[in-house]
């Protein structure tokens, strides 16, 4: 413990309290909490999300919120409604109804006896989504926010749609909520009920990617939940933090250039985890960082975090391409004022003879709908072989731009920018361009990468069809980053017109002819040690667990030798685990199949599959949720099942069929 910190207090936990909203829906919320609060109330920090605080969340949760307790705070960690061991019904993401029910959470924090009145709000993905969502909506208690791997935009940053392509990991996360939001809560802490609340989910548990399927343009119900339509409906304070192995790498330095609030950023070498436990390291400190941005925007000490610089950011050392690393070579920068807008920029040119030599370009793209096979995973997450790996086999597949080796390192800060002029021979296209570090030895590792659905080429809420052999300059943002790229080494811009198994393919092959093109570096000067630092990082005791199945990650690329069909295969185990205080138990599997033939976009599919267990007792839980999906020329086909089991014993069983025209993509 530092000098002159307070000693710590005594902290009790309640698992299930009862918040009643006004249409008396209860949500059940797990507390900790100083016991002496009562005597002298704390402030609250309100974490809210669908993602099970009996057995969904408990690892993290067991590192992070009794560690804040025992500093002073009472951390509520609420499942929202018609999740875990809530009430009601869930609908969709980030509803209305979702955020008014955060609203009235929060003021029902702020008059309790227990709490000084000042509610602070953090969380990461789904509950950094909402911390600024409801931060927009001004609750009068929310002074303060920590958002974690959150986007301000839900159409252009989230996981449905990116440069107006269709992820396909709307998909994936619509069968993980098809999965996670049909499970049912602890018999324990609803003995009279859970079987009836479980089913009730089930018969009406929303398949989502059919519902944002829908919605292919950036049209109204993207909107919603933005918080980029009016950045100055956020007045609490903002701490927003990321990671360069993340999705959502571009959120903290749009929040920090954008937001009137006061606002800082952190953006480190990690996936999307919380980074007191996250990888890749280095980690740092996120609690004490925290710990300082409550206290002095809900205590009112001075803490200094408004001294600190506005952004900061690891900028990682170029290293050889792997699909994980433990650890990333770098070193901590730090701007005083914004983001990375105010760095240079230095203009490369793209033509025939490569990057950044002047010259006539003239080339023609038309890569076989397997390119992208070493994209990694959208969001990397589970913790297997998820990263981007070599790029040399993408790379073969596309239309690739090489410097001259670089006579001094470059630090490469912020997001490159590509601008094309470019013609298509069919209405619907795409484009990829990947912004890659050559070694000396061929090896090549992605820095960046950005994606562009051409019929969005000037507008996401009014996207139009191109006409075949017309000439258009189109501007491309590739995602923010931080990265250093060795003296000798070479940079590479590659492009491809597909990147599957990221994005799905357009309904015909397209051919692209590149006439001209330049690429925008945003890069930093050169320096050599930290120009920040962070405490190591500390927690709470990990979660007590009895292990019952150990968990496993794996990810293969399978050719059928026959029909010439490829298939990206992932499975996730997650295994099965024991709580070792109240006993329940649980277990997951995913497994995803992706599967193409290179000169056939309509061969695409998607398949996917969870499976879930609890136990408590002689209660025994199944689901089994499949999903899958194709496309023909005019429609997007899903199909779903939902299968329950009690006791091995199959009770309900729900078949879902859709059919979506294509608009556009």
């Amino acid at each position: 413990m530092k000098p002159n910190t307070p000693p710590l207090r005594d902290v009790e936990e309640l698992p299930d309290l009862g918040i009643t909203l006004s249409d008396g829906c209860r949500l059940s919320a797990r507390v900790w909490r100083p016991v002496d609060a009562g005597d002298e109330p704390v402030p609250a920090i309100l974490e809210y999300l669908p993602y099970r605080k009996r057995d969904g969340t408990c690892a993290r949760d067991a590192l992070t919120h009794p560690w804040f307790a025992a500093r002073g705070y009472a951390c509520i960690r609420v499942d929202i409604r018609g999740n875990g061991d809530s009430e009601g019904l869930m609908e969709d993401e980030y509803t209305q109804q979702e955020l008014d029910d955060a609203v009235e959470v929060i003021n029902w924090l702020a008059a309790q006896p227990w709490c000084s009145g000042t509610v602070g709000m953090m969380g990461i993905s789904w509950g950094g989504f909402n911390a600024l969502q409801v931060a927009a909506l001004q609750p009068e208690a929310l002074k303060a926010i920590i958002t974690l791997c959150s986007t301000a935009d839900r159409y252009a940053d989230d996981i449905h749609y990116k440069g107006g392509c269709l992820l396909n990991e709307n998909l994936g996360w619509g069968a993980t909520m098809w999965s996670y939001s049909s499970r049912a809560p602890d018999p324990a802490l609803r003995p009279d009920d859970w079987r009836e609340m479980w089913l009730n989910r089930v018969e009406n548990e929303p398949f989502l990617p059919a519902v944002w399927l829908r919605h292919q343009a950036r049209d109204d119900y993207w909107k919603h939940g933005s918080v980029c339509e009016d950045f100055s409906r956020i007045k609490a304070a903002t701490l927003a933090i990321g990671g360069w192995g993340d999705a959502y790498k571009n959120t903290v330095p749009t929040l920090v250039e954008n937001l009137s609030a006061p606002v800082k950023g952190i953006n480190g070498p990690w996936v999307h985890k919380y980074p007191h436990f996250a990888v890749p390291e280095p980690r740092i400190g996120f609690l004490q960082e925290a710990l300082r941005w409550w206290d002095h925007w809900l205590k009112g000490l001075d803490t200094g975090v408004d001294k600190d610089p506005d952004y900061r950011a690891y900028l990682m050392d170029g290293v050889r391409p792997a699909t994980w690393y433990a650890k990333r070579p770098g070193r901590w920068i730090a701007e005083k004022t914004g983001a990375t807008s105010h760095l240079p920029v230095t203009t490369l040119p793209l033509s025939d003879k490569g990057l950044g030599q002047a010259g006539p370009l003239s080339k023609k793209v038309r890569s076989p709908h397997h390119c992208g096979l070493q994209s990694g995973e959208y969001c990397a997450i589970w913790l297997g072989p998820e990263l981007p790996g070599d790029q040399r086999a993408d790379d073969a597949l596309s239309a690739c731009f090489d410097s001259a080796p670089l006579e001094t390192s470059m630090e490469i800060v912020g997001a490159p920018k590509i601008h094309l002029r470019l013609s298509a021979d069919r209405p619907q296209a795409q484009i990829a361009v990947r912004l890659n570090h050559v070694h000396p030895d061929g090896a090549s590792t992605r820095i960046t990468y950005g994606v562009l659905n051409l019929s969005h080429r000037n507008s996401h809420a009014t996207p139009a069809p191109l006409v075949p052999g017309d000439t258009y300059d189109v501007t491309l943002d590739l995602d923010h980053i931080a990265y250093q790229v060795p003296a000798g080494h070479r940079l590479r811009v590659a492009i491809s017109s597909s990147y599957w198994p990221l994005i799905w393919p357009t309904p015909e092959t397209a051919e692209l002819s590149l006439l001209d093109g330049a690429i925008d570096l945003p890069s930093r000067p050169a320096g050599t040690g930290d120009e920040t630092q962070f405490d190591a990082p500390e927690a709470a005791l990990p979660w007590q667990v009895k292990t019952l199945r150990e968990a496993n990650n794996s990810r293969k690329v399978e050719t059928d030798l026959k029909t010439g069909e490829i298939t990206i295969v992932v499975e996730d185990d997650f295994g099965k685990v024991e709580d070792c205080e109240h006993g329940l138990v649980n277990g997951s599997v995913a497994r995803e199949r992706w599967t193409i033939h290179p000169e056939n976009p309509l061969s695409a599919r998607g398949w996917c599959h969870w499976t879930d267990e609890i136990e408590r007792d002689d209660k025994k839980q199944r689901t089994e949720a499949k999903c899958e999906m194709s496309s023909d020329l005019t429609h997007f086909f899903l199909n779903a099942t939902l299968e329950v089991y009690e006791n091995d014993a199959l009770v309900l069983e729900r078949d879902l069929s859709e059919s979506i025209p294509r608009q556009n993509l």
